[in-house]
């Protein structure tokens, strides 16, 4: 049993789903790419027992309802190309966290700005959160114009607060509120 509502989330291009055993070997190559997880706090992996050690603490996460993370499946392949992770849930305020990457042989088709529309308006009306934030790096700035689009709010700044091998970054922060993203919709 888990503490999360069914997940059926789907488009024409990809749906979305929680990842498998199966996937790692899909994972390696998307958390492997430097350029990838080059604004994340974690260095590339080196091999699959980094996806399976992620696979198993994501799964421990779902079932404690601390958090989520979706593989965005092509529809044309079967392959996981991207993954979307909701998280740090504070529950008394209906408040959670949003991660996400993808395939750099997938970048600029669109398929993020899609796959975080579906996940958003699962958030919000499905789990009823009222917020959701993102933490990027301020260099960064594709993710920036993504969250941007989807209508998320820049609302400060962190100095230095990852080191990544021995790389010292910032953090910006973005928030939505679901009345933002409803508003969004409707016009």
């Amino acid at each position: 049993m888990n503490a999360f509502p069914p997940i059926n989330l789907a488009c024409d291009r990809f749906s979305l789903r929680l990842l498998e055993t199966h996937d790692a070997a899909d994972l390696l190559a998307i958390f492997g790419d430097a350029e990838v997880v080059r604004y994340w706090s974690q260095p590339p992996w080196r091999g699959e027992e980094d996806a399976l050690a992620m696979l198993e603490r994501d799964r421990e996460s779902f079932v404690d309802g601390q958090a989520l993370r979706l593989g965005i499946v092509l529809r044309s392949t079967g392959r996981v190309v991207g993954t979307l992770s909701v998280f740090n849930f504070s529950r008394a305020n209906r408040r959670a966290e949003i991660g996400y990457a993808l395939a750099r042989v997938h970048w600029g088709q669109g398929l993020m700005h899609e796959a975080l529309g579906l996940l958003l308006g699962w958030a919000f009306d499905t789990l009823q959160l009222h917020r959701l934030e993102a933490d990027i790096d301020p260099a960064n700035e594709a993710s920036a114009r993504s969250l941007q689009r989807l209508g998320f709010q820049r609302e400060g700044l962190l100095r230095e607060r990852w080191i990544v091998d021995g790389q010292v970054s910032d953090t910006v922060f973005y928030g939505l509120l679901a009345a933002e993203w409803r508003a969004a919709r409707s016009a």
